[in-house]
């Protein structure tokens, strides 16, 4: 989190370009103007998109920092909150989490998949996306990874009680501008 507290005006005013793709495929399975929750928003350019198509976005960031980057970017109050802190419940109808949840420690992910699924109404929708490996360790910024395998993600998502799960594997890149082989997560939050 020190590197996002650090580097907050840098990070949020890079020109990153939205993963159009991705958001037209999760927009598409959504109603109109339904309640989404991005998750670990960053610097706010998702949630502008996903704003821009009627929806009804709640972004949150755990970084005062960004946070207040993203509500300059989107016009919209920001939460700060921490994935450990999630406490909403049954509030959205869908969650996009954007390279974020990749920053949970390993040990705390499942925990943090809970939270998230609790936020949802029943068969709610999450997409998420991870930085693919086999063991947890942190970039030339400093910034903590999870780096989980496929394997490992499908297990941590059906342990939190998640169904319909699909893990798609990219090559792609990151704001180290290094090769990465992405894991793109999209599951349903049944009924507790």
């Amino acid at each position: 989190m020190a590197f996002y507290r650090e580097n907050a005006d840098a990070y949020a005013a890079r020109d990153r370009k939205p993963p159009t793709e991705r958001l037209a495929a999760f927009i598409s399975r959504l109603s109109p103007g339904a309640a989404v929750l991005d998750l670990g928003c960053g610097g706010g350019h998702d949630s502008l998109h996903l704003l821009k198509a009627g929806l009804d976005i709640t972004p949150c960031d755990g970084s005062t920092e960004l946070a207040r980057a993203a509500e300059q970017r989107t016009g919209r109050k920001v939460e700060v909150v921490t994935f450990q802190e999630i406490e909403w419940n049954r509030k959205f109808d869908a969650v996009w989490a954007e390279a974020s949840l990749l920053h949970v420690p390993r040990a705390e992910l499942p925990d943090v998949l809970v939270r998230v699924h609790r936020a949802l109404r029943p068969g709610g929708l999450i997409q998420a996306s991870f930085k693919a490996g086999e063991r947890e360790g942190h970039d030339r910024f400093g910034r903590y990874f999870n780096y989980p395998s496929a394997e490992w993600l499908q297990t941590c998502f059906e342990w939190a009680g998640w169904s319909d799960i699909r893990i798609e594997e990219a090559e792609g890149g990151g704001y180290d501008n290094e090769p990465t082989r992405w894991l793109h997560v999209t599951a349903k939050a049944d009924a507790d």
